[in-house]
């Protein structure tokens, strides 16, 4: 596998048999067996035609098209990607055809089968590593956006295929949820946070809906609550199985508690994916707790949540979580680890999903109670994370170029000493220099995602070639674009 998270719903796929029909069919038949075998053990449900639909249940003239493209349209809602396999050169226009008729708007991979070396006479050859090319020039000329493997051509039981296949259903996962996303940002952005300003406009016309509500309505709602109501009292209960509670005051525990029930309630009447939240310093200061507790569970139940009202860090996170399957962390960028230059320290103070923090505690937020009065600010998390593998990134509206930006990469986490507070890890990321060069001359937030995964390649899938957006992908042998100038 390449990543791990928590078990995927199965998936729905359309898949095209392409076949030109002076090929063996028996190629066609066999690659329809291969094909349903690999799909059904990998749980994901084909839409395609029946053999006796087309010829052998292939695609190859017009006619077949319109019956191909009526079925996945008949599927549309579940439809989250199409795969395209060529046991043989196949037929581009039928192809290309097929997808512009049904005008699905999804990703997809295209598949070619190699040729036997012993088998290149007209009885058994099969030129697919031809017919490839040519359907990707079909689709390209009529703007049909499509994934490759990563060798060109391949069997499906090979395991490269197998692997090439989940990162694609990652990708049909970002695609489809960023497309519909819907995220509630409550409060005002902080006064001192003008690194998460964005563009709401540019995210609507990428499909991401942004809810708004002020923060007092949410405090208001939560000074109503009694502490013996009774969804009061089963969130202290689900807030005392999640974290350990420490030294936290039992009315400071109810505080979080009636904040966790209207922040759900909120999240629920408005059918959100994710929260960017104000808290620095009016929760504080009017409230008096923090809310990383109920932002953290959130996170962990795969509802991710940001602070200081990020609405483009919680995307991301959100990006992420569908990539990999697994909760995602707002980090800051936060200090160098001594000399070395490829680790630095990743901080909040803190907010961070339970996977992240095998050894979490609810606790307080030192630096913040130093201007609001430490009593004011249990709810914050205390909690080291572990070694693991790291993908980091941000995407950002660059509103003076009117567009979406993204960068990403990969690295790992560390178990290197670090004597402090909070939501802490150490990061180790090849030419760290570099890729702090790139942030800062490209306008980038100090706030970054962490997950644990290497999902770094369909992130950048998903967000460059079907989202449309401008995304930097980092890497040890490639320096940043502003160094190369």
């Amino acid at each position: 596998m390449i990543f791990k998270g928590k078990e995927q719903k199965p998936i729905t796929l359309g898949v095209i048999i392409g076949n030109r029909d002076f090929f063996p069919d028996r190629l066609v038949s066999q690659a329809r067996t291969e094909i349903l075998e690999v799909l059904k053990e990998h749980r994901i449900n084909p839409v395609l035609l029946n053999d006796q639909e087309t010829k052998l249940g292939g695609v190859e003239t017009f006619s077949d098209a319109v019956k191909c493209s009526a079925l996945f349209e008949k599927n549309r809602k579940d439809i989250m990607g199409v795969l395209v396999i060529l046991p043989n050169f196949g037929d581009e226009r039928g192809i290309a055809e097929t997808l512009k008729l049904a005008n699905l708007n999804v990703p997809v991979l295209v598949q070619g089968y190699p040729d036997d070396l012993d088998k290149l006479d007209v009885a058994r050859r099969r030129d697919a590593w031809c017919g490839k090319i040519s359907a990707c020039n079909n689709l390209y000329q009529y703007g049909i956006k499509y994934s490759l493997t990563r060798n060109h051509v391949i069997r499906p039981a090979d395991p490269a295929f197998v692997e090439d296949l989940q990162k694609f259903i990652a990708v049909c996962r970002v695609v489809k949820g960023l497309r519909t996303a819907r995220i509630g940002a409550i409060g005002a952005r902080p006064g001192g946070f003008n690194t998460v300003r964005y563009s709401e406009k540019l995210l609507q016309r990428h499909g991401i809906s942004v809810t708004t509500i002020d923060l007092s309505e949410i405090l208001g709602r939560a000074n109503k609550l009694d502490n013996n109501e009774q969804r009061v009292k089963e969130r202290l209960e689900r807030i005392g199985d999640y974290a350990a509670i420490g030294k936290t005051p039992q009315e400071a525990l109810f505080q979080i508690a009636k904040m966790d029930v209207v922040l759900n309630e909120f999240v629920d009447e408005n059918m959100l994916d994710a929260t960017a939240i104000q808290c620095w310093t009016s929760v504080q200061e009017n409230y008096g707790c923090n809310v990383c507790t109920s932002m953290s569970m959130m996170s962990e139940n795969m509802q991710p949540s940001a602070c200081e009202v990020d609405v483009t860090g919680t995307l991301t996170m959100y990006a992420m979580q569908l990539a990999s399957g697994s909760p995602s962390a707002l980090v800051d960028w936060n200090n160098n680890y001594a000399e070395d230059p490829e680790k630095c320290v990743l901080f909040h103070c803190g907010n961070w999903a339970k996977s992240f923090l095998p050894d979490i505690e609810i606790s307080t937020a030192p630096i913040l109670g130093t201007t609001v009065g430490e009593e004011n600010t249990y709810g914050a998390l205390s909690g080291r994370t572990p070694a693991s593998p790291l993908t980091y990134g941000r995407i950002s509206t660059d509103d003076p170029k009117g567009i979406i930006k993204a960068y990403i990469g990969e690295g790992t986490l560390t178990d290197d000493s670090l004597n402090t507070f909070g939501n802490r890890a150490v990061s180790k990321i090849p030419n760290l220099q570099g890729l702090m060069q790139y942030v800062c001359r490209n306008g980038f937030e100090h706030h970054v995602v962490m997950n644990a995964s290497h999902t770094s390649e369909i992130l950048k899938e998903a967000l460059e070639n079907y989202m449309g957006w401008e995304v930097y992908h980092h890497s040890s042998n490639e320096m940043s674009e502003i160094e190369q100038m």
